[in-house]
Parts: structure tokens; C-alpha cells; sequence
């Protein structure tokens, strides 16, 4: 007997340790290797501000499961780890830091002491997550591990922005930009988010100059107002068509401005009438550049009122709205008020609502770098896991905009351009130049801006692997296969890789797009703080282990949909873990104590064996054939399904008779076909389980080093055994069906009963015959009769149906008479007793008016239940007294 396992199943007690094991041995580790296929998977690099939460788990698991898949194919299968720099998040972090430790503002530390505080922060925080990653199990290469402003990543980004400013794809101008009032930066349109809220339409006079007529404009943001440089009507508006031209006076800054024609305005929206804030609506704004009219800025960077807001200066945006409305109000200008629900965007970050408004800052062209991109999706050379999602992808870049890429930070990639001091001439390079070449000026400053962080993730998939340095790794694992990913960046990160993987390296970055959905609570809510919701992987590690974790969060997941978290679904993972645990130690303790040498094994196979491994070849191929179609909680479920329903319910089972007998040959063969299953079950189940397979492989002494770089199981027609699969399911729906007829009878397990068989097939006859042992042991079978008339047998006998026979069970083998009619006859008094409570209760009009309807319902119910079971007892009765 082998008995290395302990016998309760604890994953604490292990999983900290196997991990280790992992990676003393560099088990995770992928280098070039030109005698195997390459396989690659990029991390998406979680934030160095996080903490892993439910949705990294999931993408995490997911990942994990397909590269340890891989590997185990004999795939030279790199998953490249690192995080992410997060400019914005982590900003705002370092400065809470600051603020709270020091008492200081990050202007009075400086730059240089800021990004020194930051590289801090990373150095203590950005570990953490990558430590909870290895909790969670995640097999990735952490010698290749890299962060998105390492000094390789950062060469990456600055050749980036060069090329492209050569080849004119990056400019700086005064655009209309998303601005961020909060983390007082620059957004692309990607990072704001639309929600439809409440708001109101405020109706406006704007007089005409030299006349007692006016025009009526419609605003949902009167504070801008400030800012307005002209009214637009369409040219065709029979209703201003004599006012075009004419000048209106901008009410509370009594500056004049134009009435203008353009295609832009809507007739029939609102008044007809649109006032032009160039400055602060992008719309606006391309209008503005139509009619060349000027743009005035009117808020400051914290959105409150700028100088040219007049006598609104100083004040918060929606404060100086409140009185800007009051004043129009005293005025006579404010015609009325109308509710409108309309859409307002936000910073993804903080949620603050965000200020369109002209500002300098640097863009890349888009429209020439989303063309490829478009085409090689449309082209299938990526391809999207499920296909409707490239619908999300088109979308963004068949209407995209240039790209705003500068942010006014600290903490990221700080644009590569410096501008003369002396005359103002723009140099892009990696390094300051040292002498300018229109002033002989060496006196450069830096653009104080930095990169988008999107910019930078942008190039992930290639900048990991050496880019711009032809390396090997580059060479070897570029384009990777597939990138994981929740449907939510899709727009964000999915596209820029694409574009920036055409343009740079004339290759797709990766060749399918795996979309998962999002991890809702149980109630199909998005978790959040404000809802209290949210659930903490590294408790639910503590509590019930990584594997069942990631168990629970594979099963029934199908590819771009969303799954609902239950907590008590880690009860039944872990419970799955448990069965395969105490299985393996029933399999250990029927074991040899030195390793088994089973020789010809083969010869003494039976019935049962060879099912067991036609089974386990077949499922293997289908568990095979789900992995690689990304089918994972499909190919979790089959192998699900085979571990308890067959290895552990049926086969264990079948082969105690044997394990516990005297034929060494036929034991051993039981031994053989255990031992080899349950190497298989293992291998199977890793990629989703890995710390309790590895724990259970390395108690085995006949298994070779590691289950993670076992290889997978293949299928093999050679091993399909259909004959020994039909009579093993005819065996098994008979056993089943004896146990359903033990089990409405309620017979004792003790109880033995003859069985006797009619059936006129021959084969069915053996099949049953070959099995007896299995009937005996599982069913409470003492002999098989086989029948060759049915008149011979009893009356009385219970029967079931199986495929091309009858099987019976003689009444009296089942029940002792006496005892079974005693016991309905109690039964008969008890339910006679219920019945006439039952009618009483429904009798008494003090119960039936003034009691709930539902609960006189109830008692209807419960009577018409008595009256059937009380039919049933004394039909069963009257059976049973005619012996």
C-alpha cells in the first residue's frame, strides 16, 4: 500500500509550496527553439496601482488554462508577464501619498522629487499584484517580466513616436480636447464614458444689434456661453433666413456676434438656432474653423471661470451656472426651463465630468493607421473568439478621430520633442540636440508632457519581446497567438495593438482575439464599492484554494459572455476537489508498496477496463477539439463529467472485486488501468487545476517529474473499444435501473435479490453474464436467472426496462410481508389521521374566511396530497395481503 497523501484534502497545506516547486525548476520558462512551434501569449498588464480583483482572476485563469494547454502539447509556450505604468491612476496616487505623509502638493516636491516618490510607489505596490498572481497559479515566464516604462519598453515608445512624427503621422496643434478637471489632464475619446443623466434645456434670448427682435437658443450648458463667438442657423431655415448675417449681442459679456449659415445645424432640433462655443464643444468647434471664428477659452484647468468669463471669474463651473441663470433670469433673457435627458461624459478614472476645450497638445493621424487594421480583421488574419465582436472593433475604427496622445502628468513617457529657448524651434529626438539648427542655440527645453499610457500598451505585444532590437525572442515568438481580453478595451488597447503591429512590424501582433465577459455578483449586478458588492480573490484563495477559484470561474463559461459569481458555487468546486482527492488516496492504498510491474497487463483487461480507456480516448479528444476552439468551461464540464460520473461513481466501483480478490493478474490489471486513467484525469485537468494535480502527480511514484510538463493525451483510433462501450452502458443502465426500483421501494442495501432475466438476444445474455460480479457488488444482486418464458415468472415481481430485454426482481426477495404490511398500515392510520384534520380545519368558516387565501389554499393541497398517498398505501396493500 502507498499512502503519501494525508488524508484530508487542504489546499493551504500545499499550494504555496508547489508553486515554489514550479519555479526552482523553471518550469514557466520559454526560450527559442527551433525543433518546437512557438507559443505565445502577452499578459495584459494589470495596473501597478491594483489589487487583483475578480475580472483579472478570470483573465488570468483563462490565460493560464490555454499556455499550460500548450505547453503540455509540446509547444515552446512563453506567457510574457508585466504591468502597466497607469499614468493617470497612479498619479493621482503617489500625490494622495504625498499629500497625506508629508503634507505636500506635487508642485512643491518638483518633478524630480515626484517621479523619484513614484518609482517608489512602483518598487513597493507594483510587486504586490504580481505576487497575487502567483497565488492565483499563473505559469507566466517572470524572467521575462516587463513594466511598460523599463528601459526597453521606453526605447520602444520614443522610436515610436519618431517614426510616425517623420513620417508626418504625429503633429501638434490647438484642437478640441476631452479634459479631465479632476486629474487636470488631456483624454482620448476612448477614455471617456457616456452616461445618460438628467439634465435640463435652458431656452435663451440673444438680442439683435439695432433691433427689437431677438433669437431663441437652447443650451444644456449655460456656463459656456461665456465663450460663444457667433449663432448658427441652416442657410435653408425660412424662419432666419433675413437674420443670416446680422449681429447678435452675446447676453452678460454684451460682446457682438455673428448670425452665421451652416449645413451643421439641425432645423428641427431645439429652436433651429445653435450658439458656436468654438473653444468648448467639438462640434463647435470644426464650425468655428468653417467661418474662421475666433475661439475663447473660458475656464482654467480645475474648469472653473478663466478671465474672460467677466465678473464669473473665479467661480466653479456649476456654481457660476447657477448665477448665470439667475442673472439671464433678472434680465428677462431666460424665455424657460425644459428637462432633458441627454448623454454626458466622464473620466474613466475618477468619474468627474469631463470639459471639451481647445487646447495645444500632440495627435497621431488615425485614418492611415486604422485602414490596415480594418483589413486584416476583414481578412481573418485576426480573427475574434466569438466573431460578433469585431463589430465593436469596426465601430471605433471606421469613425475614429486623431488621437490625442499628450497628457499634462508627471508619471509616464515624457514626449521626446524639445523646443529652442532662443527661437522656438521644435526638435524631435530621443536626446536633447545639442545645438539648434536654425540659432546655434544649445539652450533646449523639454515638452513638459507625457505620453498617453495607451501609447506605450500600445506596443506591448512586440516591445516585450526587444523591438527595436531584432532579437531572437522577437523573431521567434512574434506575431503571438492570442490575446485574452475583456470586451470593455476592446476600443482602448485591441485596436492600438493591431494598427501599431501593421505599422511596425508589417505583421499582426497576435492571431485571435479571445473575448471573455465581465464577473457580475450573483444577482447579474457589476461589481462595485458603491454596491458593496465585491468579492476579493486572495479570500477566496485563503478560504478555499486557488484551484477551486479558478475552477469556479471557468465552469460554464462560454466565450463573450458575462458570468454571475455564487459563492456557493465554491463549495461544490472544492467539493470536486475533495472526490478527486480521496479517489487518488483509494487508488494509493490499493497499490503495491513498491512500484507495480504489471508486464503483459493487456491479456487480463476486462470489460470494464477496456470501456474505462475507450472512454478516456474519446473524451480526450473532445476535451481537445474544446480547448482549441477556446471552449474552456465546455471542456472543463466534459472532463468534469468523466472524473466523478465515470472514473470515481462507476469504475473505482467496478474494480474493488478484483482489487480485494486473490488473482494477482487480474488485480494487477485493475492497478494498471487505475493508475493509467487517473495519470490521464490529471493531465486533463491541470490547466484548470493545476496545484491539486501537481500535488496528487508528485505522490505517485510511477509518475515522471511533473504534471506540467506531462504530455497532453492524444486520441487514437487504435484505442476506441465500441464493443467493450456497449456492453459496459447496457451494464450500467441496468445497474442504474435496479438501483432506482431498490430505491422507491426503500430496500435496505443489505438486502440481496435474485434477478432474473428475459431477454431473446444472445449478446445480452452474455454481456449480463459477464457482468454478475458488477450486479452483485452494485446492485444487491444474489444470483442472475436467465428466462426463457415470462410465465415462469412470479406475478408479483417488479420489473425494468432495459435496451432489448426485461429484467425482474421477486417481490419477496425485496421486502419482509409482515414487516412491509405493518409499516403501511401504520402509514394508513397516520394519513386517515391528516385527512380528517385536514377536513376539519376546511370546515370551520372561522379558518376559511378569516384566514389568508394562500394559506387555506395550502390546506386544500395538503389534503388532495393525503388523499393520493393514502390511495397508493391501500392499493399497495391490498397487493401484498393476497400472498
Amino acid at each position: 500500500m502507498i499512502n503519501n497523501l494525508p488524508k484530508n484534502y487542504d489546499p493551504k497545506e500545499f499550494e504555496g509550496r508547489i508553486y515554489q516547486h514550479w519555479m526552482e525548476k523553471d518550469y514557466f520558462k520559454a526560450e527559442p527553439n527551433p525543433e518546437k512551434e512557438p507559443y505565445c501569449i502577452v499578459l495584459p498588464p494589470p495596473n501597478i496601482t491594483g489589487q487583483l480583483h475578480l475580472g483579472h482572476a478570470l483573465d488570468h485563469t483563462l490565460q493560464d488554462v490555454l499556455i499550460r494547454f500548450k505547453r503540455m502539447q509540446g509547444f515552446e509556450a512563453l506567457w510574457l508577464p508585466g504591468t502597466d505604468h497607469a499614468s493617470i491612476a497612479t498619479e493621482v496616487k503617489v500625490v494622495e501619498k504625498i499629500k497625506k505623509e508629508e503634507g505636500l502638493l506635487k508642485h512643491e516636491v518638483g518633478r524630480e522629487g515626484f517621479l523619484k516618490r513614484a518609482w517608489q510607489w512602483r518598487d513597493e505596490y507594483g510587486r504586490v499584484i504580481v505576487d497575487q498572481m502567483k497565488q492565483l497559479g499563473n505559469s507566466c515566464d517572470w524572467s521575462k517580466e516587463r513594466f511598460t516604462m523599463d528601459e526597453g519598453c521606453s526605447k520602444a515608445v520614443a522610436e515610436v513616436f519618431i517614426r510616425l512624427y517623420e513620417k508626418g503621422l504625429i503633429y501638434r496643434g490647438n484642437r478640441i480636447i476631452n479634459w479631465c478637471p479632476d486629474c487636470k489632464t488631456s483624454l482620448s475619446d476612448a477614455e471617456v464614458e457616456h452616461e445618460e443623466k438628467a439634465g435640463h434645456f435652458w431656452h435663451v434670448k440673444y438680442p439683435i444689434k439695432d433691433s427689437d427682435e431677438f433669437i431663441e437658443i437652447a443650451t444644456t450648458r449655460p456656463e459656456t456661453m461665456l465663450g460663444d463667438t457667433a449663432i448658427a442657423v441652416h442657410p435653408e431655415d425660412d424662419r432666419y433666413r433675413h437674420l443670416i448675417g446680422k449681429i447678435a449681442i452675446l447676453p452678460l459679456m454684451n460682446r457682438e456676434i455673428p448670425i452665421i449659415a451652416d449645413d451643421y445645424v439641425d432645423p428641427e432640433f431645439g429652436t433651429g438656432a445653435v450658439k458656436i462655443t468654438p473653444a468648448h464643444d467639438p462640434n463647435d468647434f470644426e464650425v468655428g474653423l468653417r467661418h474662421n471664428l475666433p475661439q475663447v477659452v473660458v475656464m482654467k484647468d480645475d474648469a472653473s471661470i478663466n478671465a474672460n468669463g467677466g465678473k464669473y471669474e473665479g467661480m466653479a463651473r456649476y456654481e457660476a451656472r447657477k448665477q448665470i441663470v439667475k442673472d439671464l433670469e433678472e434680465l428677462g433673457l431666460l424665455i424657460h426651463i425644459k428637462e432633458r435627458t441627454h448623454s454626458v461624459g466622464q473620466c474613466y478614472r475618477c468619474d468627474t465630468v469631463v470639459e471639451p476645450i481647445t487646447s495645444d497638445q500632440w495627435f497621431v493621424k488615425m485614418e492611415p493607421l486604422a485602414a490596415p487594421a480594418i483589413e486584416a480583421v476583414r481578412n481573418e488574419k485576426i480573427k475574434f473568439v466569438p466573431q460578433r465582436f469585431d463589430k465593436i472593433y469596426y465601430h471605433w475604427l471606421e469613425n475614429i478621430k486623431d488621437w490625442c496622445i499628450s497628457r499634462q502628468l508627471w508619471w509616464g513617457h515624457r514626449i521626446p520633442a524639445y523646443y529652442c529657448q532662443d527661437c522656438g524651434e521644435l526638435v524631435v529626438a530621443k536626446e536633447a540636440p545639442t545645438k539648434c539648427g536654425k540659432c546655434d542655440s544649445s539652450d533646449f527645453k523639454q515638452d513638459e508632457d507625457v505620453l498617453d499610457t495607451w501609447f506605450s500598451s500600445a506596443l506591448w505585444p512586440f516591445s516585450t519581446l526587444g523591438w527595436p532590437e531584432t532579437t531572437k525572442e522577437l523573431e521567434y515568438f512574434y506575431p503571438t497567438d492570442v490575446l485574452v481580453t475583456g470586451y470593455d478595451i476592446i476600443f482602448f488597447w485591441v485596436v492600438r495593438m493591431a494598427f501599431s503591429g501593421l505599422e511596425f512590424m508589417e505583421e499582426i501582433p497576435f492571431k485571435h482575439v479571445f473575448v471573455h465577459g465581465l464577473v457580475r455578483d450573483a444577482q447579474g449586478r457589476k461589481m462595485s464599492k458603491s454596491l458593496g458588492n465585491g468579492i476579493d480573490p486572495l479570500e477566496v484563495i485563503d478560504q478555499y484554494g486557488a484551484d477551486a477559484l479558478r475552477y469556479t470561474l471557468v465552469a460554464g463559461n462560454s466565450p463573450g459572455n458575462d458570468i454571475r459569481f455564487h459563492m456557493e458555487r465554491l463549495e461544490a468546486s472544492r467539493n470536486f476537489a475533495n472526490k478527486l482527492w480521496n479517489a487518488t488516496r483509494f487508488v494509493l492504498m490499493n497499490l503495491d508498496e513498491d512500484e507495480v510491474s504489471y508486464g503483459d497487463v493487456k491479456n487480463y483487461l476486462n470489460t470494464a477496463d477496456k470501456w474505462i480507456l475507450s472512454r478516456l480516448n474519446h473524451v480526450s479528444r473532445e476535451i481537445t477539439e474544446n480547448m482549441e476552439k477556446f471552449e474552456l468551461g465546455l471542456a472543463l464540464q466534459k472532463t468534469y463529467d468523466f472524473i466523478w460520473n465515470e472514473y470515481c461513481d462507476w469504475y473505482i466501483e467496478l474494480t474493488k472485486t478484483r482489487l480485494y480478490g486473490e488473482d494477482i493478474d487480474r488485480k494487477r490489471a485493475a492497478q494498471y488501468t487505475l493508475t493509467y486513467v487517473l495519470e490521464n484525469i490529471l493531465k486533463l485537468l491541470h490547466p484548470f487545476m493545476p496545484f491539486i494535480t501537481e500535488e496528487i502527480w508528485q505522490s505517485i511514484p510511477s509518475f515522471k517529474e511533473s504534471v506540467i510538463i506531462a504530455p497532453w493525451p492524444v486520441y487514437s483510433e487504435e484505442k476506441e473499444k465500441k464493443e467493450a462501450e456497449e456492453k459496459m452502458n447496457l451494464i450500467m443502465e441496468a445497474i442504474k435501473n435496479i438501483r432506482n426500483v431498490r430505491a422507491e421501494m426503500n430496500v435496505a442495501p443489505s438486502r440481496k435479490a435474485k434477478m432474473m432475466v428475459w431477454t431473446g438476444k444472445e449478446d445480452i445474455k452474455n454481456t449480463i453474464d459477464e457482468g454478475k460480479q458488477y450486479f452483485t457488488a452494485l446492485a444487491g444482486i444474489s444470483e442472475i436467472e436467465f428466462v426463457e418464458n415470462k410465465d415462469t415468472i412470479p406475478s408479483d415481481a417488479v420489473s425494468t426496462v432495459i435496451q432489448g430485454g426485461e429484467l425482474f426482481l421477486p417481490l419477496e426477495d425485496l421486502i419482509d410481508l409482515e414487516k412491509e404490511i405493518d409499516r403501511l398500515e401504520k402509514e394508513k392510520t397516520k394519513l386517515e389521521g391528516e385527512i380528517k384534520r385536514v377536513k376539519g380545519k376546511l370546515s370551520n368558516e372561522g379558518f376559511t374566511k378569516k384566514a389568508p387565501t394562500h394559506l387555506v389554499e395550502e390546506e386544500r393541497q395538503k389534503g388532495e396530497k393525503y388523499e393520493e398517498m393514502l390511495d397508493t398505501v391501500l392499493e399497495r396493500l391490498q397487493t401484498l395481503k393476497k400472498k
